[in-house]
């Protein structure tokens, strides 16, 4: 019998053992042949399919996502396609898959790139504690609108009517519509 232990093959696919063991329980890994004294040995095309895996998930891909692109990539050629991946649906290619990712990544760069900015807001007005800078009309923090949402509840006698505990008054922005 010939093949890799499971030691050499996460050590060449830089993964550790119980990653190994996990993705074959998840069905990521076809059961290994065993020894007649038990240790599994893994065909060496094995340490392609982790760092797939792993490539796949560096790209934003989930455990589930990257089971399907191989599902895909084992059951489809070309443009040709059959069958159903792991959700019951019928397969896309990996171009829609990956366009897909593509945008759902440029989304999170695009709400990364306003919590960015809210920070380097809240740096700029050099706020150094959240309720005192909640307080006031320059605070570039989200949670200064809720801060208002709160007290106009207090005062209209919302849910929050009587709390002992909320945010003073914060003065109204001059007309000037900055903020």
């Amino acid at each position: 019998m010939s093949g890799l232990r499971s030691g050499q093959v996460a050590r060449a696919a830089g993964v550790n053992l119980q990653t190994l063991r996990y993705y074959e329980r998840r069905g990521l890994l076809a059961e290994p042949d065993r020894t007649l004294g038990g240790h599994r040995l893994y065909p060496a095309e094995t340490v392609t399919t982790l760092r797939v895996i792993k490539a796949a998930q560096r790209l934003g891909f989930t455990l589930d996502e990257a089971a399907d692109l191989l599902d895909l990539g084992t059951h489809q050629h070309g443009s040709h396609q059959h069958g159903t991946h792991r959700d019951g649906n019928p397969p896309d290619g990996l171009q829609a898959r990956a366009q897909a990712k593509l945008v759902e990544v440029e989304a999170k760069i695009s709400d990364l790139q306003v919590v960015a900015g809210t920070l380097r807001a809240a740096l700029a007005a050099g706020c150094d504690d959240l309720i005192t800078c909640a307080g006031t009309p320059q605070c570039p923090l989200p949670f200064a609108d809720l801060a208002d949402d709160d007290r106009t509840q207090t005062q209209r006698g919302g849910p929050l009517w009587g709390l002992t505990h909320a945010l003073p008054a914060r003065p109204e922005p001059s007309g000037n519509g900055a903020r």
